[in-house]
């Protein structure tokens, strides 16, 4: 028998092995409702529902969103194709359910128990055998594993990346599977796994999974899709024999009967439409249009209102990115000159009537953030293999984007960044920066979708001009912008990072090396760091939530000292404009609000149990 069977039978042997120890394991592990990121869930065995949620909210009536941009296609786990919101939760439901009053807590929902040894090197599912899905047929393990093959090979990017960490799948009985992981001690892939979304083995072609399609697809979740208009409309009805109704998990949810969605082409046509009823509600992120543009006739009678909410999840980061793959922004010193040319108190005054909140970390207003405070001793010990990774002021705390205010202030950033550019061999030649070894100039061209993007670019762009940089702004359809950054062809543009109180493997694909040259990864920036790659790998490892606090704070710390985005704003509280029909919970969970526990005030109370 040749060398190379030997090598390959050893390996089958081990990974059998592997596979039958991590099984051992699993086993004898304790029977568990619910799991969380760190330390144990919030609610206990026999938890009766959410405690964000009105248990007898009524079912009925009708929710229309307006969304900017259109679809093509109504799967929204591959990479062609553009897909509406709502179909991963609606349709598709995963294997268990995020609480929203809780950083990273699952409960039972396909999965109604779990068994995970300490170690977290597999996880054991107990499917519940009252799942279905909307054509009537049970939820199985078969299903699970052909949902996972099929999105760790044609998935998105990070779908992919996610469930590869799987070293083998194991089916028990028809309702009980086991993922066995390549390697033990990310805490976080288990969850991941339990947020898996479960597809229908006997009605999705694994053949032609990659394609887009308009056909309405079959799930398990509480909604179907029941009207699609290519490109305007999406319609999903609320499925009154879904099989989950009755679960903790789902009391208080779901309560529309019917969830449009209308997509529009401009951002003043949304406003318009929501102005004359169309659209039922819209978060707004606009200052100036929250102080001034509520004024019409519906808003003066009542009929529709403003509301505030208030959320302990992180802001996010919205950010300028720098494609640092481009030569001219591949030295740090060139970003950080770019960065310090960005009038923030000026563009927030001129263009937002000061009312955003300049984002300095990327988890701000979380007690994640790293802005602010000097580096705890945790910190300094995880970031200590990397010496130059963070700045000083970054590392002591005493770093801001905006120390000062004021014209005189921004004209000594101005200085600070020219001097800095010609530290990077920059020169100033004919009222162009020009490079002192190639001889090309410092142009910069932005990519940008909305109006309001084009204008903090042409504010930016001023600013820049008088360093010697010409700016050219490209204002361009979704679906040419989709593809000029999908392969990441593009100098500038402005992109927004949403964040949790959890962060974890999401961040391989947007910030990790490995992801910097896959195409319709989230890595934008082309970041290929060391210290970033060694604190996702931290964060993922942590037992313990001062440890987990202490990675993703390096983390933060590392991220702003190699200044690959120049950090915009964030509005320090939700803000929503939603007509008077609407009805929210009292309770604003930890992480926000969410259409799903909201209800229609006229609906028919009667039919709250009934349906």
């Amino acid at each position: 028998m040749p060398l190379w069977w030997h090598l390959i039978a050893l390996m089958l042997l081990s990974f059998m092995a592997m596979t039958s120890q991590a099984g051992a394991r699993t086993e004898g592990a304790p029977r568990q409702h619910a799991i969380a990121m760190h330390g144990s869930p919030a609610l206990p065995t026999g938890f009766t529902h959410f405690p964000y949620v009105r248990t007898d909210a009524p079912k009925g009536g009708r929710l229309t969103l307006g969304t900017l941009g259109t679809f093509d296609s109504l799967n929204p786990f591959i990479v062609k194709g553009v897909a509406p919101a709502g179909l991963r939760g609606l349709v598709f439901e995963s294997l268990m359910a995020r609480s929203a009053d809780e950083p990273f807590s699952l409960y039972p929902l396909i999965a109604e128990a779990i068994q995970m040894p300490p170690d977290r090197s597999s996880i054991t599912f107990h499917l519940d055998q009252r799942a279905k899905f909307s054509d009537g047929r049970p939820v199985t393990a078969d299903d699970v594993i052909f949902s996972h093959d099929l999105l760790s090979r044609k998935g998105r990017p990070y779908l992919r990346s996610h469930y590869n960490k799987v070293g083998g799948v194991e089916k028990s009985d028809d309702f009980t599977v086991t993922f066995h992981f390549k390697v033990s001690g990310d805490r976080e892939i288990p969850l991941i796994i339990g947020l898996m979304p479960i597809l229908p083995k006997h009605a999705v072609s694994a053949e032609t999974f990659d394609q887009t399609s308009l056909s309405p697809p079959i799930g398990s979740g509480p909604y179907k899709v029941a009207g699609v208009d290519p490109g305007r409309s999406v319609t999903f009805a609320r499925d009154k024999t879904y099989w989950g109704r009755d679960l903790p998990s789902r009391i208080g949810h779901y309560n529309f009967d019917a969830i449009r969605h209308l997509f529009y082409r401009d951002a003043t046509a949304v406003f318009e439409a929501f102005k004359v009823g169309d659209v039922s509600v819209r978060e707004e992120n606009n200052p100036a249009r929250w102080i001034d543009g509520y004024d019409f006739p519906a808003m003066n009678a009542g009929r529709a209102r403003q509301v505030t909410f208030k959320t302990g999840s992180p802001a996010g980061m919205t950010g300028l990115i720098f494609n640092t793959r481009r030569a001219k922004f591949s030295d740090p010193r060139v970003r950080r000159a770019l960065t310090l040319a960005f009038d923030g108190p000026g563009i927030n005054q001129s263009l937002f009537h000061g009312r955003f909140v300049r984002s300095e970390s990327f988890f701000a207003g979380s007690y994640l953030a790293s802005t602010g405070t000097a580096a705890s001793p945790r910190e300094r010990a995880l970031l200590a293999p990397f010496p130059e990774a963070v700045e000083p002021a970054i590392m002591n705390g005493t770093w801001r984007l905006d120390p000062l205010k004021g014209q005189e202030d921004h004209r000594r950033r101005l200085k600070l960044a020219f001097d800095l550019l010609g530290d990077a061999g920059y020169q100033l030649h004919e009222r162009r920066l020009i490079h002192a070894k190639s001889r090309r100039a410092l142009d910069i061209e932005f990519l940008v979708t909305t109006s309001a993007q084009e204008r903090i670019a042409l504010s930016y762009a001023k600013s820049l001009k008088r360093l010697g940089i010409d700016v050219s702004i490209r204002k361009m359809e979704d679906s040419q912008f989709w593809s000029r950054i999908g392969k990441f062809d593009f100098d500038m543009m402005q992109w927004h990072y949403s964040a949790s109180l959890s962060p974890g493997n999401e961040q391989i694909n947007r910030w990790a090396s490995k992801s910097a040259d896959i195409e319709r990864s989230l890595n934008y920036a082309g970041v290929r760091n060391p210290a970033v790659d060694a604190m996702i790998e931290e964060m993922l490892t942590a037992t313990t939530r001062d440890d987990f606090a202490a990675a993703v704070r390096a983390f933060d710390r590392a991220l702003l000292s190699g200044y690959y985005l120049i950090p915009l704003f964030h509005i320090p509280e939700e803000w929503y404009a939603l007509w008077s029909y609407l009805r929210q919970p009292e309770k604003t969970p930890l992480l926000g609000t969410s259409f799903t526990v909201w209800w229609h005030a006229d609906a028919d109370t009667t039919q709250v149990r009934r349906n």
